[in-house]
């Protein structure tokens, strides 16, 4: 049964099934039928970026930005999860299932939001969903997503089993497995830590809190507003902050000493946080920092983080860490052929969602600080301590560089 992995983020979506993958704005929008024919007919049919659903016709990702005359975008977790996660996941997963066969979905949740949702978006995405790809006005071809099981799990973690866990789901880096090590998760709403202590999670030193990119963004924007009158979308700001330059009415404006004043002061507020809720673990290896803006935010927050921080060694486009991580994690919880095989896993409590049942969670929320990677639960279980004695050769695989938004290969 094949396995596919999704991070559903207030920024990006991003989905993978760890061959290919691909990256969408996450934002949706009604599907406008005046300019609809020309639209869909210059997309990629194998990435869509107009579905319909039991809701409506939505357009997805960019193909909304650019056409949708009422769009939603949000950062409020009730409405992002109620109107925006389940058409993007669809939307992200259609190229990687195939019609009709069954899946099995790895996803997460910041920390913070995780016990909250946890169950909420696993009954979402826990079904068979009948989705029609636009691919003409009149032109609608049926794909069927059929998920059979869905793991949710702390976002941190997907970069934490990315660095640990080979593309096959085997372990590979022995180091991270004994030491103690920080996580810095850096989305655009939230800002995520974690901390791995010999590959378990500690819900003592984890949480999130609101200082995203997105702060930064909107610190940009608001002094553009400030200075122009112009008032800017936060899912606007992201070519423009890359570019650190911006096209107001003809003429470039030069955004610099704005960003960098931004990036300053959010590092700041990551720092102090990490610093407080990190206090006590002055025993920690290092703190890894992963996220799209992680390596843009890496010489800021050095200046204010005490501990040693540490870029993830990772895809080089950072954004897709996580659900690479989630990829892999699937690979461990479940074989090659589908037969779930590491049903429990202990502290971070992902239940998993099955059907025939609405969704079902075979495990209760618990504060213990146990093994991220599981138990025996059968005669091919492996638990943590047996993948520490053992020796899985290490299969080094990295994400290619993203060089656009679909069908970005993963080399084996």
């Amino acid at each position: 049964m094949k396995i596919v992995a999704a991070d559903i983020g207030f920024g990006y979506t991003k989905v993978t099934d760890g061959d290919r993958c691909q990256i969408l704005k996450s934002l949706i929008g009604e599907a406008n039928p005046s300019p609809f024919a020309e639209n869909l007919s210059r997309m990629d049919p194998g990435y869509p970026r107009g579905i319909s659903t039991v809701d409506g016709d939505f357009f997805v990702g960019e193909l909304a930005e650019e056409h949708s005359l009422n769009r939603v975008f949000s950062l409020d977790p009730d409405r992002f999860i109620a109107q925006l996660a389940q058409p993007l996941a669809l939307a992200g997963l259609i190229p990687f299932c195939p019609s009709g066969e069954k899946v099995r979905l790895v996803t997460g949740l910041p920390v913070k939001l995780y016990k909250k949702y946890r169950t909420e978006l696993e009954s979402l995405l826990c079904r068979r969903h009948r989705v029609e790809v636009l691919v003409g006005e009149q032109d609608r071809r049926e794909h069927i997503i059929d998920i059979d099981r869905v793991r949710v799990i702390p976002q941190p973690f997907g970069s934490f089993f990315f660095q640990m866990l080979d593309g096959e789901g085997k372990r590979r880096d022995e180091t991270m497995l004994e030491g103690k090590y920080g996580i810095i998760d850096i989305g655009f709403k939230t800002a995520d830590f974690a901390i791995s202590n010999r590959s378990r999670y500690a819900e003592r030193g984890s949480t999130s809190n609101d200082f995203g990119i997105g702060w930064a963004y909107k610190a940009i924007a608001d002094e553009i507003e400030r200075r122009t009158g112009l008032g800017i979308e936060l899912y606007q700001m992201s070519d423009a902050v890359r570019r650190k330059n911006l096209k107001i009415r003809g003429k470039v404006v030069d955004i610099t000493p704005m960003v960098e004043s931004a990036y300053s002061d959010l590092a700041k507020h990551i720092a102090d946080e990490a610093n407080s809720l990190w206090a006590r673990d002055w025993d920690m290896e290092a703190v890894f920092l992963t996220g799209g803006p992680a390596t843009t935010l890496a010489p800021f927050l050095t200046q204010y983080l005490q501990n040693e921080l540490k870029v993830l060694e990772g895809p080089k486009d950072l954004r897709l860490a996580n659900v690479a991580g989630y990829y892999r994690f699937g690979r461990y919880v479940w074989n090659d052929a589908g037969i779930s095989s590491r049903e429990a896993v202990h502290g971070l409590d992902t239940g998993h969602g099955e059907r025939p049942a609405e969704v079902q969670s075979n495990a209760e929320d618990s504060p213990a600080v146990t093994s991220p990677l599981g138990r025996h639960q059968g005669s091919d279980d492996r638990s943590l301590e047996s993948l520490q004695s053992g020796h899985d050769p290490a299969r080094i695989e990295r994400l290619a560089a993203a060089q656009g938004s679909v069908g970005v290969a993963l080399p084996q």
